[in-house]
């Protein structure tokens, strides 16, 4: 049995077959070496060309490495600003700067402003000092500085009695300095003995105290003397420059002059000069600056000049003369209005734009046609009942189609609408004489959504006394704490219903999940906003053009190019503030992209710096220092939630941790860093309250702000609780009715009925009921950052 369940394979036919049929199948040996030649010349050319193309990748990084190699140390590159920063107060800048001066012009040259040109070293330099002490100087010298010298003496260590080199201004300087992003770094040890022995050790200590403060590339050399200083000046000739990612995106002028012309034809205005060199990219007559500090502004001229100090004079050149008798001019560039960008800030809203259109002819004929059908039906009516009696009568298909439609509970009252797959908050009315719309909800007095409202805007301080003033910050830090111990949690107004001091909030079953609609309910400043329909995109053209702009030599400068740009339409007020601020800081004026001058809705990652104790509250005005721009905003604070297109509203900025600033503020494209500022009391120094970077712009991102209502169970029967305090009248509770309840012991339940006049109610809870237990119920309404009252501090100073 088991040999007949063998497999027998079919035997081959060879014994019959040719020579020629058994060869069939093979490839003859003529045809295989063509195919064999042809696969080896294919093999080969796709092997050439891969060789070609990694050639040309080669040649390309090489090309790309020279050209910014000759345009950071060549001929026509723009002088190196080498700012010095001493690490602590007892840091003589003042020598060194006059030593590295010395060195670079040599000792039969003279000084030529705006910078040095040194023929030895074959550079040029801008030599900064910061001020210790002064923070904004200190910033804005730090985001136009190709190095940073930072400053170290053992003096320090005898002064403060700490024993570390670096002070508590200079710690929170550098925090700064990194979240702007640090160029290149060195630091350079003054002040030493001339002992070799103490020399070497306290080089040694420096070396191990500061090196966890810098990067790892970071040098430390001495400075102490002439040799010292030019082994530096040696390494910094040939060292490639480091800068921010940020600053190269767009062309700035660090001014070295500052002046004012006045405009004969407005009164108030006048023209802003500003001398410099270009930076980092072309600048295009057409395309809008900022001026850090005063706003943005067209460009009403700009004259290319001789360069005041250049490393090789050249001869034979022709110029035209300006006013001024030391500079000449080369050549002046004007705006085409056709091609100039406009400055455009806010949207001109249309009060009309919400009002419903006038029904066309059909429509009003239809609805005619159905009264008179309504009209001609006739009602079954009981004997007797007048025409008053009868208009309060509902016949049947009335009924049925009030109950198709209509959302009936057990009691048959209506209430508050719970959001589950509809975002829809209708009207609601009730039994009695209380009725709530649209309007009445908005209007309802507004000292009673103080409470929860994160609304902090103080009083001016002119109007304050000492001891109001005082009174105020104890209340914001009672705030503060409260709101880290009971978050959320808002205690129900026994003067004021319910329904009408929460008429704004709604009910959501599920945070992650519930929708939301972003465009339902917008306030009036989202119609003076702009919004983009795909903003990665739109990021993508913008840059492509601005390549293209710095392409045209018909109207961009190149970089390096020494020249006065003159702004208009400047406030005369904040010009002369600039010509005052010109003789402590740099005034920087950066070049915009398209679109950077409109107004939207802008979300940064922002945490509260490590040096800032005091509480920040929402709505709290803030000076941001975004890349070269600065602008005052009323910024809200919300968690970043990755899992939901909902984000949880925070009433303050709390420390540790990473919060999403949002506030109205002109449009910038990421990535760019951000420092916060807030004022102090009494016209002090405004002082860093939080660091971070520009994340996004939309103005649909859905931030919540969450309130908690709780109370406590007076009975409880297991499942059933009957609940008081958290309402205090029970119109109160049918309205609220239909929100799911939540303990905090983790038990959830609803609402059955009201019990009483006074507010209690009957609870029903999926397991049993602790006596000890807080009954919750949580609403939500949208919130929208402040509009603020003026965009930049220098025009907010001068109204003021």
């Amino acid at each position: 049995m088991a040999g007949s369940r063998l497999q027998v394979n079919k035997p081959h036919k060879t014994r019959f077959a040719s020579k020629s049929s058994r060869n069939v199948h093979k490839i003859p040996l003529k045809d295989k070496s063509k195919i064999s030649k042809s696969e080896r010349n294919v093999a080969k050319g796709a092997k050439a060309a891969r060789l070609q193309r990694n050639k040309m990748m080669r040649e390309q990084k090489r090309a790309a490495v020279l050209k910014e190699k000759r345009a950071s140390s060549g001929s026509k590159s723009p002088p190196r600003v080498i700012v010095l920063f001493g690490l602590s107060a007892s840091v003589n800048l003042n020598a060194i700067e006059e030593d590295i001066l010395a060195l670079l012009s040599g000792e039969g040259n003279n000084t030529v402003f705006p910078a040095v040109a040194s023929v030895e070293y074959k550079l040029r330099a801008t030599v900064l000092k910061a001020p210790h002490g002064d923070l904004l100087a200190c910033m804005e010298m730090a985001k136009v500085a190709d190095l940073i010298a930072f400053i170290a003496s053992p003096a320090s260590l005898c002064e403060d009695g700490t024993g570390h080199f670096i002070d508590s201004f200079g710690s929170q300087c550098l925090s700064i300095f990194r979240t702007l992003g640090l160029p290149s770094t060195v630091v350079l040890i003054r002040d030493l003995p001339d002992d070799l022995k103490k020399k070497n050790d306290l080089k040694k200590m420096c070396t191990s105290s500061l090196a966890s403060e810098f990067p790892e590339d970071c040098e430390f050399y001495l400075a102490d003397t002439k040799d010292e200083l030019q082994k530096f000046m040696r390494l910094f000739k040939d060292q490639r420059l480091a800068v921010p990612h940020w600053r190269n995106q767009r062309p700035y002028l660090m001014s070295q002059k500052v002046d004012i012309v006045a405009d004969d034809c407005s009164s108030g205005k006048c023209t802003l000069v500003l001398t410099g060199y270009i930076r980092a990219r072309g600048l295009s007559v057409n395309q809008l600056v900022h001026v850090a500090g005063a706003g943005d502004f067209q460009l009403s001229k700009i004259d290319l000049l001789k360069d005041p100090c250049p490393l090789n004079a050249r001869k034979g050149e022709d110029f035209m003369e300006s006013d001024d008798t030391n500079i000449q001019v080369v050549h002046c560039f004007t705006p085409d209005p056709l091609k100039q960008e406009s400055l455009l800030v806010e949207n001109a809203p249309d009060p009309l734009a919400g009002e419903q259109t006038w029904p066309t002819e059909a429509e009003m004929a239809e609805a005619d046609k159905i009264q008179k059908e309504k009209k001609q039906k006739k009602k079954r009516l009981p004997w007797g009942t007048s025409d008053y009696q009868a208009a309060w009568i509902v016949d049947d298909a009335d009924a049925d189609a009030d109950a198709d439609d209509g959302d009936s509970d057990e009691d048959g009252d209506e209430g508050m609408v719970l959001d589950d797959v509809e975002s829809g908050f209708p009207v609601q009315k009730h039994k009695d004489d209380f009725e709530l719309d649209d309007d009445q909800g908005s209007l309802f007095l507004r000292e009673s959504d103080e409470e929860t409202e994160t609304d902090s805007v103080m009083m001016e301080g002119d109007n304050l006394t000492k001891e109001q003033i005082e009174e105020q910050i104890r209340k914001i830090k009672e705030e503060h704490s409260e709101d880290e111990e009971f978050p959320d949690e808002v205690d129900t107004p026994v003067d004021v219903p319910a329904r009408k001091r929460f008429a704004k909030y709604r009910g959501v079953k599920s945070f992650r999940t519930s929708s939301w609609d972003p465009k339902e309910s917008l306030p009036p400043e989202y119609a003076r906003i702009f919004a983009f329909d795909n903003f990665t995109r739109t990021q993508k053209h913008v840059l492509a053009r601005a390549l293209d702009v710095e392409q045209d030599a018909s109207d961009c400068i190149p970089v390096g190019s020494y020249t006065r740009i003159h702004i208009k339409e400047v406030p005369t007020g904040v010009a002369s503030k600039l010509c005052m601020l010109a003789k402590i800081m740099p005034v920087i004026s950066s070049g915009l992209l398209q679109h950077e001058s409109k107004i939207s809705v802008l979300h940064f990652s922002i945490r509260k710096h490590d040096t800032y104790d005091a509480p920040i509250k929402a709505k709290e005005e803030l000076l941001f220092h975004v890349g070269f721009r600065q602008f005052l905003s009323r910024p809200i604070f919300s968690s970043d939630n990755i899992n939901s297109d909902k984000h949880k509203m925070e009433r303050f900025l709390h420390a540790g941790r990473f919060s999403i600033a949002s506030i109205y503020a002109p449009i910038s494209f990421p990535s760019l860093p951000l420092i916060a500022l807030k004022s102090g009391v009494e016209d002090s120094l405004p002082v860093v309250a939080a660091v971070g970077s520009l994340k996004s712009i939309d103005p649909d991102r859905i931030t919540l702000k969450k309130i908690i209502l709780s109370g406590y169970p007076q009975r409880v029967s297991k499942k059933k609780a009957t609940v008081r305090y958290m309402f205090h009248n029970p119109e109160d509770v049918r309205w609220f009715k239909p929100i799911e309840v939540w303990t905090k012991c983790g038990r959830r339940g609803r609402i059955k009925e009201p019990v009483g006049t006074h507010g209690a109610m009957k609870c029903v809870f999926n397991g049993v009921l602790q006596q000890h237990d807080t009954v919750c119920m949580s609403l939500y309404k949208r919130t929208y950052p402040k509009w603020p009252q003026y965009w930049f501090p220098l025009p907010s100073a001068y109204q003021n």
